[in-house]
């Protein structure tokens, strides 16, 4: 495995480095080398050079306790989940059961996560009707954006719906934020609010916004399997 990461690092900062140094030489006087004058270049714009480069990238590349809290919860999760859809402000929220997997990928970097359920749909007929729903996230934290990242995918759309968030160690919540757009032109700002009660419970809470004010339509809550 280092030795892959060794030469990925190395072959992209070769190619970041070459189109520099051919422009370089080619403009360079006589008398001078090429790699003298793209040092001299790399100096006089303020741009590290290769070995630099190489040094930053191995560095960024490291895990930290940022990494560590997505795969402390990796296991098999039963949840529980309400949509508040309905415009009745008392309407009762639709509720469906479902399970989750989540399991560390690319040597700690990233966390996969695998959900299935079924949800109550409006069928042909108008009638509401149990539907299979799966979905697929993948979740990280960036070292170069100091962000966390998250991506989904379900068998409810077409899209990919990326997410950027934060974290307060103080209240062990993570925060996402990121734009839906589930028809033309109709956009929804979306914030994702996780709560990390333990390492056996935590919740999800869904809030919308499509210019009216931010609603909350969704709230998963997440248990380990025999576990209360």
């Amino acid at each position: 495995m280092k030795i892959s990461i060794h030469l990925s690092t190395i072959l992209l900062a070769m190619l970041i480095a070459i189109p520099s140094f051919a422009q370089t030489t080619s403009t360079s006087p006589a008398g001078v080398s090429g790699r003298s004058s793209a040092t001299q270049s790399a100096a006089t714009d303020g741009q590290p050079n290769q070995q630099e480069m190489m040094k930053q990238m191995m560095e960024l590349s490291k895990l930290n306790e940022n990494h560590k809290l997505l795969t402390d919860l990796d296991g098999n999760w039963n949840y529980t989940i309400k949509f508040w859809m309905n415009p009745d402000p008392n309407a009762k929220p639709q509720e469906s059961k479902g399970t989750a997997t989540r399991k560390t990928v690319m040597v700690g970097r990233y966390v996969m996560m695998d959900v299935a359920g079924k949800l109550q749909m409006p069928g042909e007929d108008d009638k509401m009707k149990d539907v299979q729903f799966k979905g697929m996230g993948l979740e990280g934290y960036d070292n170069v954006k100091k962000k966390f990242i998250n991506s989904w995918i379900d068998n409810m759309g077409t899209g990919i719906q990326f997410s950027e968030g934060t974290y307060d160690p103080a209240t062990k919540t993570l925060t996402y934020t990121s734009e839906m757009e589930p028809v033309p032109g109709m956009k929804s700002q979306v914030r994702e609010v996780i709560k990390i009660a333990d390492n056996n419970h935590m919740t999800l809470e869904w809030y919308e916004n499509q210019g009216g004010g931010e609603k909350k339509t969704m709230e998963i809550a997440y248990t380990r399997p025999g576990k209360k």
